[in-house]
């Protein structure tokens, strides 16, 4: 009777066994305790059997349920590792304030404030090409006249080594001959002087005031170009305190693009001033050795008016004499 009992529980669990294993993972997940309920009904007769019966599904549920793991260690290493490339999504739009950037993200007035200022600093520099090739040119010329009349003895020889040439020497020379035709039959010599002195000092003036020509430009760029500057960051820095006051977070990722488009007003304007100021200080120099230059120009064409006179009248005594 034993023996039957014991062939009966053997084969229940072989069947319970073959149906475990041919069962789907989910239904072996949902319903583990059902082995035991079954496995214990044969019990009466012989307990020890149906107590070692039901231990085989045990590693299988727990193998069911191990994959959980691995996916919440890898949901948390996913959770974890995206606060990261967020914060590496925003570092590199804080370290992209290149001057570009700034200014296209500045307000209305700023960006004129800026495009102002950059205008001025293009004028600067165009004014300083245009005297530094203008003055170069004009003293070169200048020096070369005097070299060629510095050995004539009168108003139409230097004329004649001059040629039909423009320039402030030539200029010296015409006046001095319309002066002399002008007051021909006149007795005082010392009233031609003095008028040709006079016609000279009109073309020094004349010449000085071309001759400055833009220099007022850089004056002004050089003295109102920080304060322009300073005007555009104060614009800047008050937009600044406004989007703070709105965003209410004194963060530095919010109020350093802002201060940081405003200061690049000021310094554009001092871009615009330094280089304006240097230059306006370098042709002050250079005009004032050019204006020397008309200077000597004018003395030898009074010399040589002055010459001209006095052999006149060595030719009138000599006449009267004879």
């Amino acid at each position: 009777m034993k023996t039957m009992t014991s062939k009966a529980s053997l084969a229940a669990a072989a069947m319970l066994a073959a149906a475990w294993f041919a069962s789907p993972v989910s239904a072996q997940t949902q319903t583990p305790a059902a082995p035991a309920q079954s496995a214990a009904q044969p019990v009466p007769a012989g307990p020890a059997p149906a107590v070692t019966a039901p231990a085989a599904p045990a590693p299988s549920a727990s193998t069911a349920t191990a994959p959980t793991a691995p996916t919440a260690s890898l949901a948390a290493t996913v959770s974890t590792t995206a606060k990261p490339d967020a914060a590496a999504a925003v570092a590199p739009a804080m370290k992209e304030l290149s001057p570009w950037v700034m200014f296209m993200s500045a307000d209305v007035i700023v960006k004129a404030v800026m495009i102002g200022l950059a205008f001025a600093s293009l004028m600067t520099w165009t004014v300083f090409i245009a005297k530094s090739v203008e003055l170069s040119v004009a003293s070169t010329k200048l020096r070369s006249a005097l070299k060629k009349i510095s050995e004539t003895r009168s108003l139409a020889e230097a004329q004649m080594a001059l040629g039909a040439k423009e320039g402030i020497l030539p200029s010296f020379l015409a006046a001095a001959l319309r002066e002399a035709r002008m007051s021909a039959g006149l007795s005082s010599d010392a009233g031609i002087k003095e008028r040709a002195a006079s016609s000279f000092s009109e073309i020094v003036r004349a010449e000085a005031r071309r001759i400055r020509i833009g220099m007022g430009v850089l004056a002004t760029i050089g003295s109102t170009s920080p304060f322009v500057g300073l005007f555009g960051t104060v614009w800047g820095i008050m937009n600044s305190f406004i989007g703070i006051s709105k965003s209410q977070t004194t963060n530095l990722a919010v109020v350093a693009p802002g201060i940081a488009e405003a200061l690049l007003a000021t310094a554009i304007g001092l871009v615009a001033a330094i280089p304006a100021v240097i230059i306006y200080n370098h042709f002050s120099r250079v005009t004032k050795g050019y204006l020397e230059l008309v200077s000597r120009a004018s003395g030898a064409a009074g010399r040589l008016l002055s010459r001209d006179l006095d052999r006149s009248h060595g030719s009138v005594h000599s006449r009267a004499a004879e």
